[in-house]
Protein backbone atom coordinates (compact mmCIF):
# COMPACT_ATOMS: atom_id res chain seq x y z
CA UNK A 1 0.00 0.00 0.00
CA UNK A 2 1.36 3.29 -1.38
CA UNK A 3 2.57 5.66 1.42
CA UNK A 4 0.03 8.94 1.02
CA UNK A 5 2.06 12.07 0.90
CA UNK A 6 2.15 14.96 3.29
CA UNK A 7 0.50 18.40 1.47
CA UNK A 8 2.68 21.20 1.99
CA UNK A 9 1.01 24.69 1.08
CA UNK A 10 3.51 27.78 0.38
CA UNK A 11 1.92 31.16 1.07
CA UNK A 12 4.63 33.21 -0.76
CA UNK A 13 4.36 35.86 -2.67
CA UNK A 14 8.16 36.09 -4.29
CA UNK A 15 7.72 34.03 -7.48
CA UNK A 16 11.22 32.61 -7.46
CA UNK A 17 11.30 31.83 -4.15
CA UNK A 18 7.90 30.09 -4.38
CA UNK A 19 8.60 27.93 -7.63
CA UNK A 20 12.14 26.81 -5.68
CA UNK A 21 10.17 25.68 -2.73
CA UNK A 22 7.83 23.97 -4.74
CA UNK A 23 10.44 21.96 -6.84
CA UNK A 24 12.56 21.05 -4.11
CA UNK A 25 9.84 20.25 -1.70
CA UNK A 26 8.48 17.63 -4.07
CA UNK A 27 11.83 16.13 -4.97
CA UNK A 28 11.78 15.39 -1.05
CA UNK A 29 8.55 13.39 -1.44
CA UNK A 30 5.50 15.95 -0.56
CA UNK A 31 2.42 16.97 -2.33
CA UNK A 32 3.02 20.42 -2.84
CA UNK A 33 0.86 23.87 -3.37
CA UNK A 34 1.43 27.00 -3.85
CA UNK A 35 -0.28 30.84 -3.65
CA UNK A 36 1.15 34.11 -3.64
CA UNK A 37 -1.30 36.03 -1.61
CA UNK A 38 -2.65 36.02 1.91
CA UNK A 39 -6.73 35.67 0.86
CA UNK A 40 -5.91 32.67 -0.84
CA UNK A 41 -4.02 31.16 1.46
CA UNK A 42 -6.69 31.10 4.13
CA UNK A 43 -9.08 29.43 1.60
CA UNK A 44 -6.65 26.96 0.11
CA UNK A 45 -6.19 25.67 3.69
CA UNK A 46 -10.11 25.59 3.76
CA UNK A 47 -10.31 23.73 1.18
CA UNK A 48 -7.25 21.23 0.88
CA UNK A 49 -6.87 21.15 4.07
CA UNK A 50 -2.62 20.77 4.23
CA UNK A 51 -0.61 18.84 6.76
CA UNK A 52 1.90 21.98 7.05
CA UNK A 53 1.70 25.70 5.96
CA UNK A 54 4.71 27.50 4.98
CA UNK A 55 3.94 31.29 5.64
CA UNK A 56 5.62 34.53 4.30
CA UNK A 57 5.12 37.58 7.02
CA UNK A 58 5.13 40.00 4.05
CA UNK A 59 2.30 39.28 1.59
CA UNK A 60 0.94 42.38 -1.24
CA UNK A 61 -3.19 42.02 0.70
CA UNK A 62 -3.19 40.57 4.14
CA UNK A 63 0.11 39.67 5.99
CA UNK A 64 0.87 36.30 7.47
CA UNK A 65 0.16 37.31 10.68
CA UNK A 66 -3.21 37.69 9.12
CA UNK A 67 -3.52 34.34 8.12
CA UNK A 68 -2.13 32.56 11.03
CA UNK A 69 -4.82 34.58 12.82
CA UNK A 70 -7.87 33.50 10.55
CA UNK A 71 -6.25 29.72 10.57
CA UNK A 72 -6.49 29.90 14.19
CA UNK A 73 -9.60 30.51 14.49
CA UNK A 74 -11.79 28.48 11.94
CA UNK A 75 -11.86 24.70 13.53
CA UNK A 76 -10.93 23.34 10.25
CA UNK A 77 -7.85 24.90 10.47
CA UNK A 78 -6.70 25.13 14.14
CA UNK A 79 -4.64 22.60 14.36
CA UNK A 80 -2.10 22.65 10.88
CA UNK A 81 1.54 23.12 12.06
CA UNK A 82 2.41 26.82 10.53
CA UNK A 83 6.16 27.67 9.64
CA UNK A 84 6.59 31.31 9.08
CA UNK A 85 9.67 32.27 6.44
CA UNK A 86 10.52 35.97 6.57
CA UNK A 87 12.89 39.01 6.20
CA UNK A 88 11.87 39.95 9.74
CA UNK A 89 14.59 39.40 12.70
CA UNK A 90 13.44 41.62 15.22
CA UNK A 91 12.49 39.48 18.57
CA UNK A 92 8.93 41.01 18.89
CA UNK A 93 8.83 39.65 15.33
CA UNK A 94 9.01 36.42 16.66
CA UNK A 95 7.02 36.66 19.58
CA UNK A 96 4.08 38.09 17.61
CA UNK A 97 4.32 35.32 15.52
CA UNK A 98 4.82 32.62 18.66
CA UNK A 99 1.75 34.33 20.04
CA UNK A 100 -0.74 33.47 16.80
CA UNK A 101 0.15 29.86 17.27
CA UNK A 102 2.72 29.59 14.82
CA UNK A 103 4.72 26.08 14.99
CA UNK A 104 8.34 27.17 13.74
CA UNK A 105 10.20 30.35 12.52
CA UNK A 106 12.66 31.15 10.20
CA UNK A 107 14.19 34.36 8.45
CA UNK A 108 15.48 35.13 4.77
CA UNK A 109 17.84 34.12 3.47
CA UNK A 110 17.33 31.06 5.03
CA UNK A 111 19.19 27.20 4.32
CA UNK A 112 16.73 25.14 2.65
CA UNK A 113 18.13 22.30 4.49
CA UNK A 114 17.12 24.23 7.76
CA UNK A 115 13.90 24.48 6.14
CA UNK A 116 13.34 20.60 5.54
CA UNK A 117 14.62 19.50 9.16
CA UNK A 118 11.92 22.01 10.52
CA UNK A 119 9.47 20.90 7.72
CA UNK A 120 10.34 17.43 8.89
CA UNK A 121 10.12 17.71 12.68
CA UNK A 122 6.49 20.06 12.53
CA UNK A 123 5.10 17.30 10.35
CA UNK A 124 6.37 14.65 12.74
CA UNK A 125 5.28 17.00 15.68
CA UNK A 126 1.61 16.90 14.44
CA UNK A 127 1.56 13.15 13.33
CA UNK A 128 2.22 11.90 16.69
CA UNK A 129 0.07 14.37 19.11
CA UNK A 130 -2.98 12.92 16.78
CA UNK A 131 -4.70 10.46 19.28
CA UNK A 132 -8.13 11.77 19.43
CA UNK A 133 -10.84 12.70 16.64
CA UNK A 134 -10.98 16.64 17.18
CA UNK A 135 -15.41 15.56 16.82
CA UNK A 136 -16.08 12.79 18.43
CA UNK A 137 -13.05 12.79 20.86
CA UNK A 138 -12.76 9.42 20.31
CA UNK A 139 -8.86 7.46 20.03
CA UNK A 140 -7.56 7.43 16.45
CA UNK A 141 -4.26 6.89 15.09
CA UNK A 142 -1.75 5.39 17.38
CA UNK A 143 -4.38 4.63 20.45
CA UNK A 144 -6.09 2.83 17.88
CA UNK A 145 -3.42 0.30 16.72
CA UNK A 146 -1.77 -0.07 19.85
CA UNK A 147 -4.82 -1.44 20.80
CA UNK A 148 -5.75 -3.28 17.63
CA UNK A 149 -1.76 -4.94 18.03
CA UNK A 150 -3.01 -6.62 21.71
CA UNK A 151 -5.55 -8.87 20.15
CA UNK A 152 -3.52 -10.23 17.44
CA UNK A 153 -2.80 -13.15 19.60
CA UNK A 154 -5.63 -13.18 21.75
CA UNK A 155 -8.79 -15.13 21.58
CA UNK A 156 -12.06 -14.21 22.54
CA UNK A 157 -12.61 -10.85 21.24
CA UNK A 158 -14.71 -9.54 17.82
CA UNK A 159 -14.21 -6.82 15.43
CA UNK A 160 -16.54 -4.41 14.28
CA UNK A 161 -16.60 -1.88 11.96
CA UNK A 162 -19.22 0.81 11.24
CA UNK A 163 -18.59 2.95 8.49
CA UNK A 164 -20.89 6.37 7.86
CA UNK A 165 -21.24 6.75 4.23
CA UNK A 166 -21.48 9.97 2.02
CA UNK A 167 -20.65 12.33 4.94
CA UNK A 168 -18.58 14.40 2.16
CA UNK A 169 -21.91 14.94 0.13
CA UNK A 170 -23.69 15.78 2.89
CA UNK A 171 -21.38 18.53 4.01
CA UNK A 172 -20.97 19.72 0.39
CA UNK A 173 -25.38 20.79 0.99
CA UNK A 174 -24.80 21.85 4.43
CA UNK A 175 -21.72 23.02 5.65
CA UNK A 176 -18.92 21.84 8.30
CA UNK A 177 -20.90 22.50 11.29
CA UNK A 178 -24.01 20.13 10.07
CA UNK A 179 -21.47 17.58 9.20
CA UNK A 180 -19.55 17.80 12.08
CA UNK A 181 -23.24 17.34 14.04
CA UNK A 182 -23.78 13.99 12.06
CA UNK A 183 -20.30 12.52 13.18
CA UNK A 184 -20.63 13.44 17.07
CA UNK A 185 -24.18 12.18 17.04
CA UNK A 186 -23.38 8.85 15.40
CA UNK A 187 -20.34 8.43 18.07
CA UNK A 188 -23.03 8.96 20.62
CA UNK A 189 -24.69 6.21 19.43
CA UNK A 190 -22.10 3.87 19.08
CA UNK A 191 -21.00 4.61 22.74
CA UNK A 192 -24.11 4.48 24.08
CA UNK A 193 -25.19 1.04 22.30
CA UNK A 194 -21.65 -0.32 23.90
CA UNK A 195 -22.19 0.81 27.15
CA UNK A 196 -26.32 -0.85 27.44
CA UNK A 197 -25.28 -3.80 25.59
CA UNK A 198 -21.80 -4.35 25.71
CA UNK A 199 -18.84 -5.23 28.62
CA UNK A 200 -16.66 -2.43 30.61
CA UNK A 201 -13.54 -3.26 28.86
CA UNK A 202 -14.88 -3.07 25.06
CA UNK A 203 -13.32 -0.09 22.99
CA UNK A 204 -14.53 1.94 20.52
CA UNK A 205 -11.79 4.44 18.44
CA UNK A 206 -11.34 5.64 14.38
CA UNK A 207 -10.17 3.42 11.72
CA UNK A 208 -10.58 6.82 9.76
CA UNK A 209 -12.78 10.43 10.71
CA UNK A 210 -15.99 8.02 9.02
CA UNK A 211 -15.41 5.00 9.91
CA UNK A 212 -15.20 3.40 13.56
CA UNK A 213 -13.51 0.27 14.60
CA UNK A 214 -14.99 -1.36 18.12
CA UNK A 215 -13.24 -4.52 19.88
CA UNK A 216 -15.83 -6.35 21.53
CA UNK A 217 -16.57 -9.51 23.18
CA UNK A 218 -17.81 -12.33 20.86
CA UNK A 219 -20.05 -13.15 23.30
CA UNK A 220 -21.95 -10.04 22.70
CA UNK A 221 -20.78 -8.62 19.17
CA UNK A 222 -23.68 -10.26 16.91
CA UNK A 223 -26.49 -8.33 18.90
CA UNK A 224 -24.27 -5.62 20.00
CA UNK A 225 -23.81 -4.85 15.75
CA UNK A 226 -27.57 -5.19 14.91
CA UNK A 227 -28.87 -2.72 17.48
CA UNK A 228 -26.06 -0.29 16.14
CA UNK A 229 -27.40 -0.71 12.47
CA UNK A 230 -30.35 -0.02 13.75
CA UNK A 231 -30.45 2.55 15.53
CA UNK A 232 -28.03 4.61 12.84
CA UNK A 233 -30.25 3.57 10.17
CA UNK A 234 -33.73 4.98 11.85
CA UNK A 235 -31.79 8.15 12.65
CA UNK A 236 -30.43 9.26 9.40
CA UNK A 237 -33.21 10.78 7.35
CA UNK A 238 -33.62 12.94 10.94
CA UNK A 239 -30.13 14.65 10.48
CA UNK A 240 -31.74 16.16 6.97
CA UNK A 241 -33.43 19.36 7.69
CA UNK A 242 -37.23 18.85 7.37
CA UNK A 243 -37.73 20.52 4.24
CA UNK A 244 -35.47 18.06 2.86
CA UNK A 245 -36.19 15.22 4.75
CA UNK A 246 -38.44 14.06 2.14
CA UNK A 247 -36.31 13.57 -0.75
CA UNK A 248 -33.36 12.25 1.49
CA UNK A 249 -34.22 8.82 0.45
CA UNK A 250 -33.94 9.21 -3.74
CA UNK A 251 -30.48 11.64 -2.79
CA UNK A 252 -27.86 9.72 -5.43
CA UNK A 253 -25.23 10.09 -2.04
CA UNK A 254 -27.57 9.79 0.93
CA UNK A 255 -26.20 9.28 4.50
CA UNK A 256 -26.06 5.29 4.78
CA UNK A 257 -24.39 2.83 7.22
CA UNK A 258 -22.18 -0.09 6.67
CA UNK A 259 -21.03 -2.52 8.68
CA UNK A 260 -18.56 -5.58 8.90
CA UNK A 261 -18.14 -8.04 11.69
CA UNK A 262 -14.26 -10.16 12.32
CA UNK A 263 -14.28 -12.76 14.36
CA UNK A 264 -10.55 -13.99 15.24
CA UNK A 265 -8.53 -16.82 16.99
CA UNK A 266 -5.22 -15.89 18.47
CA UNK A 267 -2.16 -15.80 15.30
CA UNK A 268 -5.04 -14.86 12.42
CA UNK A 269 -3.52 -11.90 11.41
CA UNK A 270 0.28 -10.85 10.95
CA UNK A 271 -0.09 -7.47 12.01
CA UNK A 272 -2.01 -4.74 12.38
CA UNK A 273 -2.09 -3.59 8.62
CA UNK A 274 -3.19 -6.86 7.17
CA UNK A 275 -6.20 -6.87 10.00
CA UNK A 276 -7.20 -3.70 8.96
CA UNK A 277 -7.61 -4.67 5.49
CA UNK A 278 -9.51 -7.47 6.29
CA UNK A 279 -11.56 -5.40 7.80
CA UNK A 280 -12.58 -3.31 4.85
CA UNK A 281 -13.70 -6.91 2.87
CA UNK A 282 -16.12 -7.38 4.96
CA UNK A 283 -18.28 -4.50 5.40
CA UNK A 284 -21.85 -4.76 3.12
Amino acid sequence: MAETKAKVLVVEDDLDVAEMLNAYFRVQGYEVFTVNWGEDGVRACQTMRPDLVILDIRLPDIDGYEVAKRLRADRRTQDVPIIFLTEKRDRADRLQGLELGADDYITKPFDVQELRLRVRNALRRATQGTLTNPVSGLPEGALVNERLSEILQKNGWTLLVISLENLDAFREMYGFVASDDVLRAVSLMINNAVREFGNADDFVGHLSPTEFVLVVSSATADGLLERIRSRLEQSLDYFYPIKDRERAATLPKRLAVRTGLLQNTAGRFDSVDILKIELARCKK
